[in-house]
């Protein structure tokens, strides 16, 4: 059991990408649970934070299996052989994916409140996760902040099998994983504890490192 938490979990990430300390960098956390991960390298690398919104299409009759996922700015991403395993409709896959955009519009809304997405452009975004089972999600995140004009696109994970960083490497230009196990059943198995993030704790956290980087600009002043 490799990690605490998921804090204890972005203070090890935050280890391995000591490099990146005093670049032009700005870390995005998948929401919910790599909020928190991403909010502990995001304070090592003195980084500002954000979320990186997307959401996985679930297959109508079985939502835990993906058949793609979707992204801010309309990026999407379908998994066309479970589309044609599962026999998921056209139609199908255009309701779930209206119902799921307007989730993803809700969250962003919710979890910036007032503030303005955070400008990548020409910047290094790392993409951080508390752990990548298929990789569906990581893989739209990536293109999303690539597509938002990141300059270059690093993914940050505690844990990930081998195979599902493999076919991340076409939307990525640096992986930083801490465990790649061969056997490989869920995330949580990684984690003492895996308590759901709920929105809250997501909305603070932005909040505080939001106010930490103010502070830390003024200081710079």
């Amino acid at each position: 059991m490799p990690f605490q938490n998921r804090r204890d979990a972005g203070r090890r990430l935050a280890q391995q990408l000591r490099h990146f300390r005093g670049a032009d960098v700005v870390v995005l956390g998948l929401p919910r649970g790599g909020v928190p991960v991403a909010f502990e390298v995001a304070q090592a690398l003195r980084a500002p934070l954000d979320v990186i919104v997307v959401r996985k299409l679930g297959v109508p009759t079985h939502p835990e299996l993906g058949m793609g996922a979707i992204g801010e700015g309309d990026v999407r991403i379908i998994n066309d052989e479970v589309l044609w395993k599962t026999g998921v409709s056209a139609r199908e896959l255009d309701e779930v994916e209206r119902r799921e955009r307007v989730e993803l519009d809700r969250r962003a809304r919710l979890f910036r409140v007032d503030r303005r997405r955070v400008d990548v452009t020409g910047r290094t975004a790392i993409v951080v996760d508390d752990g990548i089972a298929t990789g569906s999600t990581a893989h739209v995140a990536c293109r999303v902040a690539r597509e938002q004009g990141a300059a270059r696109v690093v993914l940050a994970v505690p844990v990930a099998p081998p195979q599902a960083l493999e076919r991340l490497e076409e939307v990525t230009d640096e992986q930083v994983c801490l465990e790649t196990p061969g056997w490989f059943m869920a995330i949580g198995q990684w984690y003492r504890d895996f308590t759901q993030t709920p929105d809250a704790e997501v909305v603070e956290l932005l909040h505080h490192a939001g106010q930490a980087r103010a502070t830390r600009t003024a200081d710079d002043r």
